[in-house]
């Protein structure tokens, strides 16, 4: 099986849903948050999944935190949700599969896919630096650092519950989210290093179920605007976890080795 992974594409700085393309490789495509903004631009932004749903046998999707400016997660979650109905009555498209915490097995194979937007952990020393630093908290109505926190301890609970549940069976677990999972010195840009808000970005989940377990093979995520591809060696005899991340970034800065035409095996 493989899966063409991009994110942060940033389609809403400048508005550029009508004309970036994005060329198949794979049946399957991963975005995986921070595509464009749901709410404001959502004609826009419904039109250009619409796009990838004519020539996609299955589009992942993962919701970042731009998904939710100028709009409230509710809202946000609400339209997409909604937009997945749609599809689901439409047989001229391929499915959509929104992954706010939700499982998807990929039909004959065993390859399970997780995903959520796994919001970061910000530490308490960090929280005003975030809460300042951060557009989140200014462009996301009814949103604050304690919000985010508690979204982050959500969602690793819930990856941790899943990967327990499915730990004794014969499975290939692959997780897709937003934020990054880790703190490896291989994910994070070299200039950013020691930022005092790194936590806003990046948590350390090595020693997390979801990070440990061998079922899982691959962990893709977004977020940071940094690529990166490379495997983490893991105790107690389980195989190696590859992470990745392909990332476009802002039009006017984009990421350094982006690319969108970017599959992976599993």
């Amino acid at each position: 099986m493989a899966v063409q992974i991009l994110s942060d594409l940033h389609l809403e700085a400048p508005k550029a849903y009508d004309v970036f393309e994005i060329v198949p490789k794979s049946p399957h495509l991963a975005l995986l948050g921070d595509i464009g903004t749901v709410a404001a631009h959502k004609g826009d932004f419904l039109d250009f999944l619409t796009r990838q749903l004519s020539q996609f046998q299955t589009v992942f999707f993962v919701p970042g935190n731009h998904e939710a400016y100028h709009s409230n997660w509710p809202e946000t979650l609400d339209i997409l949700r909604s937009f997945q109905k749609g599809v689901r009555q439409n047989q001229s498209l391929g499915e959509f599969v929104l992954l706010d915490r939700d499982v998807f097995r990929m039909p004959g194979s065993n390859v399970v896919i997780l995903g959520c937007s796994l919001f970061s952990h910000v530490q308490s020393e960090s929280h005003t630096a975030v809460s300042l630093g951060l557009n989140d908290f200014f462009q996301t109505k009814e949103w604050n650092v304690n919000a985010h926190n508690e979204a982050h301890g959500r969602d690793l609970a819930w990856l941790n519950a899943q990967v327990a549940d499915l730990e004794d069976s014969d499975v290939k677990i692959v997780i897709f989210s937003h934020w990054s999972p880790t703190l490896d010195a291989r994910a994070i840009e070299p200039r950013h290093a020691g930022s005092r808000i790194t936590s806003a970005f990046s948590t350390d989940l090595s020693n997390e179920k979801c990070f440990k377990s061998s079922r899982v093979k691959l962990w893709a995520f977004g977020h940071t605007h940094y690529n990166c591809d490379f495997v983490v060696e893991r105790e107690d005899g389980a195989d190696a976890l590859r992470l990745m991340a392909n990332q476009r970034g802002y039009y006017f800065a984009q990421a350094e080795g982006f690319d969108a035409e970017k599959t992976v095996a599993v």
